[in-house]
């Protein structure tokens, strides 16, 4: 681990939105310096120093972390004029925290080592209530090596990492995962409202679920909240949950494996998206089946309970 502060013992993070801005924070928390880019540069948490563009990162530390949305804002940043690959060099390790096609990192990890450059795919899970508590996970695909080196700087945002195979698995693993979040949340979205219309105790029928063999980590973790009117606000977007179902069925679909199950996120994101909640946390999707439901709400407000004690 190389000593705190900032320039080559500190730790570059290019995109700081919802995630890459609360990872950031964890890092300073933690006592380590922070270099960050965003092209809002308000973004940048004001304990870290700002750089000028990618280029004068990329070239002042020794790790680079990117949180972005998708691939090809990964692939600008990284192969665009003034990007990471041009200005990188040999020795340094880049991490793509990104949720990405992995035949686009499987590229971009061939091009990093024809630098010396090691890159690593690497998915995480959790949503933001596990970024601002240090609590991801990481799945890892690449050099375990270069994982190993890095370990230190993911140890402040992760409460588990995990190596799960070479080049491009981190990011496969990542869409696996964010496929099952997806059909669990549109399909519990659809039940609770269905429970509401029935005249059903949405607490109890959640206890009921949660207690037989409809658990799953809607019912467990989202719900229990929205149902109380906290939609858990500042995670994934109803546009990138999609992206990430799509993303799904072109990878599997590359592997012969037939997305039977698909098509019931696609339509409930889809119409969540089309209806004005694409910007949204994806958790609105209840809401957007609600509307189709004539106007149906799971949520019940408590007006004495405040953000703070959540």
């Amino acid at each position: 681990m190389p000593a705190q502060g900032d320039s080559r013992g500190a730790i570059g993070i290019i995109g700081l939105g919802n995630m890459g801005g609360r990872i950031a924070r964890r890092l300073l928390a933690a006592g380590y310096g922070v270099i960050g880019y965003d092209v809002q540069p308000s973004r940048v948490p004001g304990a870290a120093r700002a750089a000028d563009d990618v280029a004068s990162l990329a070239g002042d530390v020794d790790i680079v972390l990117m949180s972005l949305p998708d691939s090809s804002v990964v692939e600008a940043v990284v192969l665009g004029d003034g990007g990471v690959l041009a200005h990188c060099c040999s020795g340094q390790v880049v991490v793509d925290l990104s949720t990405a096609a992995p035949s686009s990192s499987l590229r971009l990890h061939a091009m990093f080592g024809e630098r010396g450059v090691e890159f690593i795919d690497a998915g995480i899970s959790g949503g933001a209530a596990a970024a601002e508590a240090g609590t991801l996970t990481i799945m890892a695909g690449g050099s375990v090596e270069a994982l190993e080196r890095v370990r230190w700087a993911l140890e402040p945002f992760s409460g588990k990492v995990f190596h799960v195979g070479e080049a491009g698995a981190g990011h496969t693993v990542k869409l696996l995962n964010n496929f099952l979040n997806a059909v669990s949340l549109a399909a519990t979205a659809e039940v609770m409202v269905a429970a509401r219309k029935a005249g059903l105790d949405l607490p109890t029928v959640l206890e009921v679920l949660n207690a037989g063999s409809g658990v799953n980590f809607a019912t467990l973790n989202r719900f229990p909240h929205i149902v109380r009117g906290d939609y858990l606000e500042g995670g994934l977007t109803g546009a990138l949950m999609l992206k990430d179902v799509q993303l799904y069925v072109e990878h599997v679909a590359s592997l012969g494996v037939p997305s039977l199950n698909a098509s019931g996120p696609i339509a409930a994101f889809g119409l969540a998206n089309s209806l004005g909640y694409r910007d949204q946390i994806s958790n609105r999707v209840v809401d957007a089946i609600g509307d189709i439901a004539g106007g149906v709400r799971v949520s019940e407000p408590d007006p004495t309970r405040t953000k703070e004690n959540r």
